[in-house]
């Protein structure tokens, strides 16, 4: 039987039962298959992956693991010394654009408040529970990045970039996915629609009296509107609650920075 080591580094190790984290792997097989099908064995999902060595030449996802092969497993392959480095997948989209399952819906609110293309729901606008093949086809098809509780899911052959989201906390999930794709100098705040993700118009009050209720109709002047949806935004209170929440979350990304 065939045996080959495996070493996987970073926030890989999340992935590996407790005492194997941080260690050589060995894996014994007696058969033949890429290295993508045998590292997601392991429990590594392909998706998360961004650089693999197999005894020091980076490789593709479909090189096929031999006997006494030595691989290293990146998700970053920032200060990896090794020459030529072979791209697993496309670059990403820029600005990054995401797919969320149904788990994450204070994540995906959160995300279009800062400016970010964020599908959650069906193509009618209508959030609701997509079934996991539809997620992994509509980050395929439209070049998202699907964020996720589910490990499964990540191994869809069809996953081309894909996150499983580390935190519990809403506000804790924000601050890990705006450091893990670095999306702090790319927020756009208040462009987009949090009920559908449509993109903001400005409109004239006279367009959206019907709309208003008596004292915001008397005090505000100023409105945007959905151009999906036909929902009506103004700054208000909650306008300045989402700046301290987008505030508070750029900062915190800013001093784990400054930590590493």
């Amino acid at each position: 039987m065939a045996c080959a080591s495996f070493r996987f580094y970073g926030e890989l190790n999340d992935f590996l039962p407790r005492k194997q984290r941080g260690q050589v792997v060995e894996r014994w097989f007696d058969w033949r298959g890429n290295i993508k099908d045998m590292i997601e064995s392991l429990g590594i999902p392909h998706a998360e992956i961004e650089l693999i060595a197999v005894n020091d030449q980076s490789v593709g996802f479909e090189t096929i693991v031999e006997d006494r092969d030595v691989v290293k497993v990146y998700p970053r392959f920032e200060g990896v010394e090794i020459d030529q480095k072979v791209r697993l997948r496309p670059p990403l989209s820029d600005p990054p654009r995401f797919v969320l399952d149904i788990h994450l819906g204070r994540l995906a609110a959160y995300l279009r408040m800062m400016g970010f293309d964020t599908i959650y729901g069906d193509t009618n606008n209508h959030d609701q529970d997509f079934a996991d093949p539809a997620l992994a086809r509509l980050a395929h098809d439209e070049d998202r990045i699907l964020l996720t509780r589910d490990i499964g899911l990540l191994k869809r052959s069809m996953v081309t970039y894909g996150y499983w989201v580390r935190s519990m906390k809403p506000r804790d999930r924000l601050v890990e996915i705006v450091e893990r794709f670095e999306l702090d100098t790319r927020v756009s705040p208040f462009v987009r629609c949090i009920r559908c993700n449509g993109l903001l118009e400005p409109v004239e009050k006279e367009q959206v009296l019907d709309q208003l209720m008596p004292d915001t109709a008397r005090y505000i002047e100023v409105f945007r509107q959905c151009m999906e949806c036909g929902q009506v935004y103004w700054r208000g209170m909650h306008t300045r609650r989402m700046q301290e929440i987008i505030d508070d979350v750029l900062a915190v990304v800013k001093s784990q920075r400054m930590s590493e």
